[in-house]
């Protein structure tokens, strides 16, 4: 089953899309919003099943489908915590400075809880008023998941998730430095981030969900240019079950909440640093990864982080070839600087 909210007020109205992204069917009678269906998913989720094989046997005609008049699958959520489970990535970024990697990263996730008040859309522009302020994309899967007790297990974390999407983890690499010496961790750093047009059952993924894994390509293009395409199934150390005990270790986790994976990062094929899409590789999710490559290869990097009119492209597809989650399709775009008080 598949599941998207159309633009329309803070939190979307909600429509049930068939398996090939054409078609789409309100599901307002059954839940306005994903988070009214997410709040009684046990009642309204085999309602929204039902109406979606009545969607894919064409007794129920429905409209067609326009991604680009959605919003994010949970326009505003309860909380989206973000992981960083593929430690390739971690490792690098230390390593381009030159620091160590504690040992305890294999084992111990890292994680940070981010704005959540309001997401971006999956074609909204990523609107900010300093490129200075190194504007970079994360290509990432996230789940969202149902009510999880205090201290949950990895079994039952893992039984709690109802849907998956793609992320769009926004990020602002200039400032992370300053905010993390500060011992405080990131705000400023890390502005609204988006997801993917569609949010899908786990059950419709098929083989390619695994183990609190999604074994798919994640593809992304930087200008219309490929820029990668990681397996997310690959050097996963903390699959999503997982990153979910590891958020409710204090506290209980309510329906709704969203939890990220972190930069989608493969090791090479030799073990090391991953290689570029023009150069055989399987590339990168996010800029910074390879500009931290450049610096371990050449001292410096050579990459930019996006400028304005610059865009970025996220999506992943079948073994068929089509899309799973719809397109995140952005474009930076220079905002006015805000007003200071005179």
């Amino acid at each position: 089953m598949k599941l998207a909210s159309l633009a329309d007020g803070r939190d979307g109205r909600l429509v049930v899309v068939s398996a090939d992204l054409r078609r789409a069917v309100d599901a307002g009678p059954i839940a306005p919003t994903l988070q009214a269906a997410l709040d009684r998913w046990a009642e309204v989720a085999p309602r929204l099943q039902e109406l979606s094989d009545r969607l894919a046997s064409g007794t129920e005609a429905g409209f067609a489908f326009d991604a680009a008049a959605c919003a994010s699958p949970l326009p505003r959520a309860f909380q989206w915590a973000d992981g960083s489970a593929y430690v390739n990535h971690v490792e690098l970024v230390r390593r381009a400075r030159g620091a160590e990697l504690p040992a305890s990263f294999w084992t111990d996730p890292l994680m940070y809880q981010g704005g959540s008040d309001a997401f971006l859309g999956p074609h909204d522009p990523i609107t900010l008023p300093d490129p200075e302020w190194g504007v970079d994309f994360e290509g990432e899967i996230a789940v969202i998941i149902d009510d999880v007790p205090l201290g949950a297990s990895r079994t039952e974390a893992l039984k709690a998730i109802r849907l998956v999407m793609l992320c769009n983890d926004v990020s602002l690499r200039n400032l992370i430095p300053g905010e993390l010496a500060k011992g405080f961790g990131f705000f400023q750093s890390k502005p609204a981030s988006a997801f993917s047009p569609v949010a899908v059952t786990p059950e419709a993924l098929g083989p390619a969900w695994q183990d609190g894994r999604l074994h798919l390509p994640l593809h992304s293009w930087l200008n219309g240019v490929a820029f990668g395409k990681p397996d997310a199934g690959l050097d996963m150390t903390f699959d999503f079950g997982t990153l979910i005990a590891h958020a409710a270790r204090s506290r209980r986790l309510s329906a709704g909440t969203i939890i990220g994976s972190g930069t989608v990062s493969n090791r090479g094929e030799d073990g090391g640093p991953g290689r570029r899409v023009d150069e055989g590789g399987v590339g990168y999710s996010c800029i910074a990864e390879l500009r931290m490559i450049e610096t371990i290869q050449t001292g410096k990097p050579a990459t930019p982080f996006m400028q304005p009119g610059d865009t970025v492209r996220i999506e992943m597809f079948d073994g068929e070839g089509r899309s799973i989650f719809g397109a995140i399709d952005q474009r930076f775009l220079p905002a006015d600087p805000p007003e200071t008080a005179a």
